[in-house]
């Protein structure tokens, strides 16, 4: 891009583009859809992905470059790069996941972003992207409405602290039975053309799916409904994609289990409120690490912590590390949650709470901690 600052325009050009974005989420749905649109063609390689997250310009132009005879392409996108993506590359399929509260110190008021997709698809017009969002969070439905065609997925959502107010009028939402409507404007949540009711996901025609993932947790049944609408909009049969989601084990590392010094680890992704809402009741073990850092890639400020229910570990032993461990001691410590602290990320794992746990013990981490972890653990 530095030779050509027009290269991601080029790259983009003449393929079929399903784009996927939101705070969390990405890199999962991204696997399932790219495993799901692999499973409808003779050649793999015809489908282009940039699967290890790699999601800001030069990740997009890096992966596309490494294979430009393919002519699918399925993209994990920055929240920040959505307009960009829309505008340059005109993707088929839009899928967008959620918003909430992430890196506000880059990212900003995340109402900014939703803004900056609704104004990207008002322009895009006619030729603008079919769009799967999710019904359950406020600010996708209002980024989605200028979108030329929006395929609603009911998602099941639990998390709705960072969509309290409406972002078209300001009004306080009100919730009623899983369902939001603003009583100052029109917007409302709209109903749902795939609803996910715990395994099972139902269409537009009535059809229910059963699915069948390697991936755990109610967010990943959400990721995967997302994933399954998105496929059909590109043409792809139902049983196929959900046959293709089936083989997604570790995206980029998420729930896989390594060898960290001589423990077994789980390793689980946590960036936000919202991730760690979802990740703390899959990690089940006696001892459970967990890994903090404010590097770029984190987020600088972690007052967050203290809006994350961590009083549900209480009666196990925590392991804090990372380089921010001591501000997560003085949270778990207001949890009535028994911890010892250990800063160096590989000597917490030779900590005799870890090594002594029968089976893998269950580590969440921020983004910069989990990604040396899985250096440590051979997976990248």
């Amino acid at each position: 891009m530095r030779l050509d600052p027009g290269a991601l325009g080029k790259l983009l050009a003449d393929r079929r583009i399903a784009s996927v974005s939101g705070t969390n989420g990405k890199t999962t749905t991204t696997h399932l859809l790219t495993a799901a649109v692999r499973a409808s063609v003779a050649d793999p390689d015809d489908v282009v992905t940039n699967a290890d997250g790699a999601n800001l310009h030069h990740g997009i132009a890096s992966a596309l470059a490494n294979q430009p005879r393919s002519s699918i392409a399925v993209l994990e996108t920055d929240e920040r790069v959505v307009a960009t993506v829309i505008e340059l590359g005109r993707p088929e399929v839009l899928v967008l996941l959620n918003f909430s509260r992430d890196q506000l110190d880059r990212h900003h008021e995340i109402k900014s972003l939703g803004r900056s997709w609704r104004i990207a698809l008002q322009a895009a017009g006619s030729s603008g992207p079919v769009v799967v969002a999710n019904a359950c969070d406020p600010l996708v439905v209002w980024s989605a409405q200028p979108a030329r065609r929006v395929i609603w997925v009911d998602t099941g959502d639990v998390w709705n602290e960072d969509a309290a107010l409406c972002p078209e009028c300001g009004s306080l939402l009100v919730r009623d039975q899983s369902r939001w409507d603003c009583p100052g404007c029109s917007l409302t949540q709209p109903v749902a053309d795939y609803t996910v009711r715990g395994d099972e996901v139902s269409d537009p025609n009535g059809r229910v799916f059963t699915l069948d993932l390697q991936v755990p947790g109610r967010f990943n049944r959400a990721n995967a409904a997302c994933a399954l609408a998105a496929a059909r909009a590109m043409g792809v049969p139902a049983q196929t994609a959900l046959d293709g989601m089936a083989t997604v084990t570790s995206p980029a590392g998420r729930y896989a289990t390594a060898t960290i010094g001589t423990a077994r680890a789980t390793l689980l992704l946590a960036k936000n409120p919202s991730g760690w809402a979802e990740s703390l009741p899959l990690a089940t073990s006696q001892t459970v690490v967990l890994a903090i850092d404010s590097a770029a890639a984190d987020g600088r400020d972690v007052s967050w912590l203290w809006d994350v229910r961590y009083e549900q570990l209480a009666g196990r032993t925590v392991v804090a590390t990372g380089p921010r461990a001591q501000d997560l001691a003085v949270r778990l410590r207001h949890a009535g949650v028994d911890h010892v602290v250990e800063p160096d990320l590989t000597a917490a794992f030779r900590r005799p709470e870890v090594t002594r746990v029968d089976g893998p013990v269950d580590v969440i981490a921020t983004y910069t901690p989990f990604q040396r972890l899985r250096k440590l653990g051979g997976l990248a």
